[in-house]
């Protein structure tokens, strides 16, 4: 088999891999991109719903998590969510800003995968896919990888393979095991951003819930919050907030959820005592919450089934306890299967958080998912994928 030879190999045609493709070739690095899919961006054609949320206008290193909170830091200041909006605007892509920072594609994410490679294009990049990596050997030279399809001979080896999330996609653990044959650290993985799973009882008492959506404030056992909606599956629960605090959670541990975040509900059962108190509480906290999530809790008893006017304090300040700070210990998570991200990795401090080169391993470089860096929902995690693409790129 022949030996293919460049200055930089990168395996991983994702979002970190790219773009530290076109990074390197733009300062005339000879630059060869592997990956064992069909196509180049996988992960980012279904994200976003198939829109792809490419970057988040409130990247900062606070909304990341990472064992080494510092590490962060110099990439995000290097390249922010700015660098990487200037780019799609050069190239004119479409886009539209959501809630809290978000920026979507108006039309695909196929736009983002064609913008990257028209870049590595201009770079003079070159991308070779069905590439599945069988073992890679330092030597004299700097590193041989060998695939199923050829060998390459590279200075800089450039490891963007991503976690273990969504394994439908081509998800491997090739690069935890390029770190660990290099004898860097790999801490445990996880699936994060990932909806939660409930215990039988849990699933019985919600089923036919299925598809209602509350606007809330979670809070994980280390009180981290976040306020957003949480949605109820036919597994457990999913939404925007529980996919947040999914990153905060262990196992056999609760999570707490005010389902009235923007209200008091004393006040308000005060209020209706004073206008209404002859209807039900059925009803009247249906006004405030889902109709059919309120029944549920009154036909398991969770709630008290009497008129307003009813309630004694005791049974007032019991009801204000429960909608205010619910409680709800998960079974489990669905797994890598559906989720956003891996928690977890190759370990930050094997890497210079400037050039994410493994310090005892000179040559080799490990970006985006694959170590131990975990973003937000909301476009950080791609943020964090250009930054540390473009870092790694200057430096190779």
């Amino acid at each position: 088999m022949t030996i293919e030879t460049s200055d930089v190999l990168i395996i991983g045609a994702g979002a970190a891999g790219l773009m530290c493709a076109a990074s390197a070739g733009y300062r005339g690095k000879s630059v060869t991109v592997i990956d064992m899919g069909k196509k180049p961006g996988r992960k980012i054609l279904i994200s976003g719903g198939g829109r792809c949320n490419f970057t988040n206008e409130n990247a900062e290193p606070s909304n990341f998590l990472c064992q080494n909170p510092h590490f962060v830091i110099s990439a995000l200041s290097r390249y922010s969510s700015q660098d990487f909006i200037d780019l799609v605007d050069r190239h004119g892509l479409a886009y539209h800003h959501k809630t809290l920072g978000q920026l979507f594609c108006d039309d695909s994410a196929q736009d983002i995968v064609d913008i990257l490679m028209t870049e590595c294009e201009w770079a003079g990049v070159t991308v070779k896919l069905r590439n599945e990596v069988l073992a890679v050997i330092k030597n004299d030279n700097g590193y041989l990888v060998k695939t199923n399809e050829s060998n390459y001979q590279c200075q800089s080896l450039v490891v963007a393979s991503g976690g273990l999330t969504m394994p439908k996609l081509g998800a491997s653990p090739i690069g935890y095991k390029i770190a660990e044959q290099f004898d860097l650290n790999v801490l445990p993985t996880t699936a994060a951003l990932v909806p939660f799973t409930l215990h039988d009882h849990d699933k019985q008492r919600f089923d036919g819930l299925s598809g209602i959506s509350i606007a809330t404030e979670v809070t994980s056992e280390d009180g981290t919050t976040f306020k957003e909606n949480i949605l109820f599956t036919h597994r457990g629960l999913s939404g925007p907030a529980i996919l947040q605090i999914s990153s905060f959670w262990r196992a056999g541990q609760a999570v707490t959820i005010n389902l009235l975040p923007e209200s008091n509900l004393e006040l308000l059962i005060s209020d209706w005592r004073e206008n209404q108190g002859q209807k039900s509480l059925k009803n009247q906290l249906s006004t405030v919450l889902p109709k059919r999530f309120i029944e549920s809790l009154i036909k398991s008893e969770a709630i008290p089934d009497k008129n307003i006017n009813q309630l004694n304090h005791a049974e007032i300040a019991a009801l204000s306890d429960y909608i205010h700070t619910w409680q709800i210990k998960p079974n489990g998570t669905e797994g890598y299967r559906t989720a956003e991200v891996t928690l977890g990795g190759v370990d930050t401090d094997e890497l210079s958080s400037k050039t994410f080169e493994a310090k005892q391993a000179p040559g080799l470089y490990f970006i985006g998912e694959v170590i131990d860096v975990v973003g937000w929902l909301g476009g950080y995690n791609f943020q964090f994928a250009w930054a540390s693409g473009w870092a790694c790129g200057q430096s190779v």
